[in-house]
């Protein structure tokens, strides 16, 4: 479920070429739960009809004070500025910026914003010269400095041909400004969160590799998660093909064990938690060849050798203050196995996973978790989706970093 799920929303549409956009926006918003309230600026329906972006938001776009001539209803831009949970002009015109800039207020989205008690973003789009002229520079500070928020232009092809920044953000990325906003939560703000993803492959030779089931996914649920809520994510992901949930986070691509282990402890000095999650091998061909080895004889040897255990080196080099989660999967006595190893390896928590458990492990759009701290006190949760999994680890490490801050 998204964070947007039951957020009222009003989306602004200013006359720019990029209003085309806007239509994303709004699927998109809908899709994720939101109800949303389109406003049209006179000149945004030279480029998109309110007919379009009446018919994806399910309500009708508003672009004048006048509601029902018949009836002598009106849009009450105040009554507006109070249901929003959010408001969002996307695209924000140079006109636009500059209206609210300095508090013109000559119809029904300027009086809106005016009125607006919930938070506001701009998404600016405009040509290069336009944007980096320094009265729109101005008038982006001067909107800053009310409190409002600016997701910035990018980077790339404008509609006059030349390249450069001035393109409205993309749909989804406004989508994810937004859902970080929803989700913050102050105690992770500006945290170093550094989790491992995916399976590691152990080369045979060129063509060949030892590998396991993983997929990925719960290591790249915990990532959005955790950037959705405000922390800094470095993820160091195996080779999943998965594509990266939020453009926010850092990642890291690596395919052994050994390149695991390497990124991961360059970055853990900085990281205030770590989270292994990645399925690494536990064992690497001794030798690989360096060419592909021919089917001749009928029965094969492959020599073997410990792959590095990361949490345990990791463990050993934990400083104060930081905090380091592991994961086990196991398949019998998995309670005391889980347990051996968080004492072992020296993590805060360890997360088990039981593959007797139904829908719980690789491949699985669920999971089901068990957490064990040091203490060896235990939090069973049921079965649900990994996205929801992730949420509950992030709640329960933003809950030991609140407890640490009132220590």
């Amino acid at each position: 479920m998204s964070m947007l799920s039951g957020k009222r929303i009003l989306v602004g549409v200013t006359g720019s070429i990029s209003a085309y956009k806007s239509a994303f926006l709004v699927r998109l918003l809908v899709k994720a739960g939101a109800e949303v309230q389109v406003m049209m600026t006179e000149s945004a329906k030279d480029f998109i009809t309110p007919l379009t972006l009446a018919t994806l938001s399910k309500r009708p776009a508003l672009s004048s004070f006048m509601g029902d001539p018949n009836t002598g209803t009106w849009n009450n831009h105040v009554e507006l500025g109070l249901w929003a949970d959010l408001l969002v002009i996307a695209p924000s015109s140079a006109h636009t910026l500059a209206r609210c800039a300095h508090g013109f207020c000559d119809d029904l989205l300027s009086a809106v914003y005016l009125s607006a008690k919930c938070p506001v973003f701009f998404a600016p789009a405009m040509d290069l010269d336009m944007y980096r002229h320094p009265t729109t520079v101005e008038n982006l500070n001067r909107l800053t400095s009310f409190g409002n928020h600016i997701i910035q232009a990018e980077h790339g092809e404008l509609a006059s041909g030349l390249v450069g920044e001035g393109r409205l953000a993309e749909p989804e990325t406004i989508v994810q400004v937004l859902e970080r906003h929803v989700a913050g939560r102050p105690v992770l703000k500006g945290k170093h969160i550094l989790i491992t993803a995916g399976p590691t492959q152990e080369p045979i030779d060129p063509v060949r590799y030892i590998s396991n089931h993983s997929t990925g996914k719960m290591g790249y649920a915990i990532a959005h998660a955790f950037s959705l809520a405000g922390a800094n994510v470095t993820l160091v992901s195996g080779p999943t093909g998965r594509s990266l949930p939020d453009r926010a986070i850092r990642r890291i691509d690596v395919r052994s064990a050994q390149e695991m282990y390497e990124a991961t402890a360059q970055v853990f000095t900085e990281a205030d938690v770590t989270i292994l999650n990645a399925a690494v091998a536990d064992y690497t061909p001794l030798a690989p060849a360096d060419r592909k080895i021919k089917k001749a004889e009928s029965v094969f040897s492959l020599e073997l050798t410990k792959t590095i255990d990361i949490a345990a080196t990791l463990g050993t080099r934990k400083q104060p203050g930081q905090l380091l989660m592991g994961f086990a999967l196991e398949t019998d006595n998995e309670h005391t196995n889980a347990v051996k190893k968080l004492h072992a390896k020296n993590l805060d928590w360890i997360v088990l996973n039981s593959l007797r458990d139904a829908g719980a492990g690789f491949g699985h759009d669920t999971n089901k978790v068990t957490v064990i701290d040091k203490d060896e006190q235990t939090v069973e949760f049921a079965l649900k989706s990994k996205q929801g999994v992730a949420e509950d680890l992030v709640t329960l490490i933003e809950k030991k970093l609140l407890e640490r801050g009132l220590e």
